[in-house]
């Protein structure tokens, strides 16, 4: 049995999810973005619990015309599924489009697929690409492109792609390339994946920024900022990394979404200073942020501008590589992570703009959540377990990146940590090189953007080998119940495995991670029709400007 995304009626699963919804289970959110996956539009998703589908609102008397100006980083932007960070993802998706968008009210919407049916053992996909997308050097959006993307994708061998965590279930772990037979095209514009094993991620990984598509003359060696060939509704202007970017209008009016309001957008790089971007704001230089901190929310609040907040499952952890010494202890890294009140960490760092975590990276906000016993810190038993394991006086240096949220949360930690009693070495390394050897630092701090699964989370970051596990965790018992977990798409059930999970990971001592925080921007008032975005993906083909 499938379910096309053009019809309202639901499956026996998706109304299962939604009476877990109802008896609190899962969240609203969780429960939409599910649905979504299964095939179930926002109007039948939000029928089933009685409410009606959230809509942006969008003043009739629109103007046309204006750049919008952005403060945001500038980051190189060479190949999408390479990309580490939203900033680049910001800029790119101007021009270049996913096949899926995770929209701010948690689904799942079509974006250069029309649609997709999923069998109910999650282990078919048949995708419906768009028949009226056009690549803006002329050439038609087709079943073929997709499949070009899909196979980038699912090559292990390219360094850095991180997309293969999110399409390992296409890939035959012998070649490091998609399975002979997984990826099948059924006509120009249907493209059928046939799965080894059930996989209820696929939709929300071609969400993910890294799954922007490409055309297909975009090569291993591509640069999308040399050959900007994209579907989207704008076309890339100029490119200087950490200076400035801009976009315009696209100029064959060929975008399948219709036209847009804004001539242009400019996105201008001031670098880790917030303060130099309230100066902006104060000298009308700017007219929206990326991102506001919560050591800077008073003083933009100040300037009167409008603020947008929403909870997500934004965080930040410390890892320790656990095939890196002395982080091969891991009794030294239960020390480490027992000495760190995760609570006084949420206050001290980001003023209390969010809620404690856990040390084992899946939210209270995820449908497989599973409450465990609460670990008390306890710094007199973390230096005695480190003197045990012959380390009470090995020196521990904790890396960050310089000049924001990130910085002071390291500090918190390397200060609970000097109050324990451990010997602790700070070192701070300027954005421009911080991110060039993220993965390889031996103990670290980086932030991680919300997904809408907690195996998703899991998956992508611990799971042993994948490109973007940056602590090193190695355990086959642990990838193997995470391979099960994938294809549980009951909460309740996979809700077991996920206990499972966050418990061995919990346990490994692999991260400390202190809270999930809240996500705010800012802009002036005459920034009209935008949303704040859980990922923080700028999405303004419906943005204008009353000036």
């Amino acid at each position: 049995m499938t379910k096309d995304t053009s019809h309202d009626s639901v499956r026996p699963v998706v109304a299962k999810m939604a009476e877990d919804t109802r008896a609190g289970k899962m969240s609203r959110r969780e429960f939409v973005a599910l649905a979504s996956t299964f095939g179930a539009s926002a109007t039948a998703a939000y029928g089933l619990l009685g409410l009606a589908v959230p809509t942006a609102a969008y003043a009739e008397d629109a103007k046309k015309g204006g750049v919008l100006r952005v403060a945001s980083r500038v980051m190189d932007i060479t190949d999408p599924r390479k990309y580490s960070w939203t900033e680049p993802g910001n800029v790119a998706r101007q021009f270049c489009e996913p096949l899926v968008r995770w929209a701010s009210d948690f689904s799942f919407q079509p974006m250069l697929l029309e649609g997709w049916e999923v069998s109910d053992d999650a282990m078919t996909y048949t995708l419906k690409v768009r028949q009226n997308a056009v690549w803006n050097n002329g050439d038609a959006f087709n079943a073929d492109d997709v499949i070009h993307n899909l196979n980038r994708w699912c090559d292990k061998a390219a360094e850095g792609n991180s997309m293969a965590s999110r399409m390992a279930t296409l890939i035959d772990p012998d070649t490091g390339r998609a399975l002979d037979g997984a990826i099948e095209r059924v006509d120009d514009f249907t493209i059928r994946l046939n799965l080894p094993r059930p996989d209820i991620t696929i939709i929300a990984g071609m969400s993910d920024y890294p799954a922007l598509c490409v055309h297909p003359s975009f090569g291993d060696d591509g640069d999308l900022a040399k050959a900007p060939i994209g579907t989207g509704p704008f076309e890339l202007v100029s490119m200087d990394i950490g200076v400035a970017a801009e976009v315009k209008r696209r100029e064959d009016g060929k975008w399948w979404g219709g036209d847009v309001y804004l001539d242009g957008i400019r996105f201008v790089d001031f670098g880790e200073d917030n303060a130099s971007i309230v100066a902006a704001f104060d000298g009308d230089e700017i007219d929206i942020n990326d991102e506001s901190t919560a050591d800077f929310i008073e003083s933009y609040d100040a300037l009167g501008l409008i603020k947008q907040s929403k909870t997500t499952a934004n965080t930040i952890v410390a890892r320790m590589r656990a095939d890196t010494a002395p982080y091969d202890s891991k009794e030294l890294r239960n020390a480490i992570q027992l000495a760190c009140d995760n609570a006084v960490l949420l206050a001290i760092s980001i003023n209390g703009e969010g809620i404690p975590a856990e040390n084992h990276h899946v939210a209270p906000f995820h449908p497989e959540y599973a409450e465990l016993p609460a670990i008390a810190a306890d710094p007199a038993k973390a230096i005695e377990m480190a003197r045990a394991a012959g380390h009470g006086d090995t020196e521990i240096e904790i890396i960050s990146i310089d000049g924001d949220w990130r910085t002071t949360t390291t500090d918190a930690i390397g200060d609970q940590l000097r109050q324990a009693g451990f010997n602790v070495k700070r070192t701070v390394i300027p954005g421009a090189s911080f991110w060039n050897d993220w993965t390889k630092y031996p103990f670290s701090t980086t932030n991680w953007g919300p997904r809408p699964l907690g195996v998703q989370v899991l998956a992508l970051a611990y799971k042993s080998g994948e490109a973007w596990n940056e602590s090193g965790h190695a355990n086959p018992e642990f990838d193997a119940l995470l391979d099960e977990a994938l294809g549980v798409f009951d909460a309740d059930k996979r809700r077991e495995y996920s206990a499972k999970l966050q418990t061995m990971l919990q346990d490994s001592g692999a991260v400390i991670q202190p809270f999930w925080r809240n996500q705010a921007l800012h802009h002036t008032d005459k920034v009209k029709g935008v949303q704040a975005h859980q990922f923080r993906e700028m999405h303004y083909e419906q943005v204008w400007l009353d000036a």
